[in-house]
């Protein structure tokens, strides 16, 4: 690894990529917390022209290593890779978050 590279992991969460605003936080609170998640792994963000306020996360699908997320705040949008031995237990841990 390059010296000062942003790769490195706080909290299973790999730093390569920024953030965006309220998934950091998110992730942190609700996800790397859970014993069956291993690994979570933001994508590159699309940014968006308006600033983010709201974020929703969303799980999109399961995949060979564990599942892929949707992040929105604003226009911006991020995929978030997460590595889990429980799929569906993500799933019902990001739904119940949602609900206001």
């Amino acid at each position: 690894m390059p010296k000062g590279s942003m790769k490195h992991r706080k909290n299973k969460i790999k730093r390569q990529h920024s953030i965006i605003k309220g998934l950091g936080s998110f992730l942190e609170t609700y996800i790397s917390p859970l014993a069956f998640v291993e690994s979570i792994i933001p994508g590159e963000i699309n940014v968006g022209k308006k600033p983010g306020e709201n974020l929703k996360v969303r799980y999109k699908y399961s995949t060979v290593s564990g599942a892929k997320l949707i992040a929105r705040s604003g226009t911006s949008v991020q995929e978030v890779f997460v590595v889990t031995s429980d799929p569906e237990g993500l799933k019902g841990v990001i739904e119940d978050s949602q609900r206001d």
